[in-house]
């Protein structure tokens, strides 16, 4: 079984960046498409980013597009998602998935398109 592990979260101030990891377990990570989601406190979980295990079609949501960017060391068994100009309504814990198809059927923004998932890491923007 795949295990995803998210790390890099904490708390910022508005305005600033941090970086998130996904590091994946085996060494078959090289073949997943992956993608970012997040869920606030009391709300449903929401994409956030995507990318195909050969680092194209890359995808964003509109609330992170301009400010976000994803990417992935396939060496490393690791992707990344960097942030920045952080708002608070950024705060949420996001999730990394992967998808072991490589790609997607029906788009990278539904959940169901996932086959494995990480733990979720914290991330705190305050004003």
């Amino acid at each position: 079984q795949v295990q995803l592990v998210e790390s890099g979260g904490g708390l910022v101030q508005a305005g600033g960046s941090l970086r998130l990891s996904c590091t994946a377990s085996g060494r078959t990570f090289s073949s997943y498409a992956m993608g970012w989601f997040r869920q606030a406190p009391g709300k449903e979980r929401e994409f956030v980013a995507a990318i195909r295990w050969n680092g194209g079609n890359i995808v964003y949501a509109d609330s992170v597009k301009g400010r976000f960017t994803t990417s992935r060391d396939n060496a490393k068994n690791t992707g990344y998602l960097q942030m920045n100009s952080l708002k608070p309504e950024d705060t949420a814990v996001y999730y990394c998935a992967a998808d072991a198809s490589g790609s997607w059927y029906r788009g990278p923004k539904y959940e169901n398109e996932y086959d494995y998932w990480g733990q979720g890491t914290q991330v705190t923007v305050s004003s």
